[in-house]
């Protein structure tokens, strides 16, 4: 049962959905309730919204926590190097310390 949070998400997403922002909410709005469901949203994100750098950190950090070690690394790296091609330092930092700590385990 969706939580009223994710009806005003849903209702947001179906208003725009060109809107990375309204998926990646969703995302993490789902984990809390339905791990298929922000796996889904997350492989979208992944898949249509490529460039939308918040969505790596928190996707990878999904993958390897649901298990998926491979499919975490390549998600963390891809992520990196966005950041990089952004030019955004502290996205970068942030994604190399999560992918080091999960290397390092």
């Amino acid at each position: 049962m969706p939580t009223q949070r994710i009806k005003q998400l849903l209702q947001f997403y179906e208003e725009d959905p060109s809107d990375p922002f309204n998926l990646y909410a969703l995302a993490l709005e789902y984990r809390n309730v339905d791990a298929a469901k922000t796996r889904e949203m997350f492989d979208k994100l992944l898949r249509d919204h490529a460039d939308y750098l918040p969505t790596y950190y928190h996707a990878a950090k999904f993958f390897q926590e649901s298990g998926e070690a491979d499919k975490a690394v390549t998600i963390y790296e891809e992520g990196m190097r966005l950041a990089k091609r952004l030019n955004d330092g502290k996205a970068h930092r942030e994604l190399k310390s999560a992918y080091d700590e999960m290397m390092f385990e």
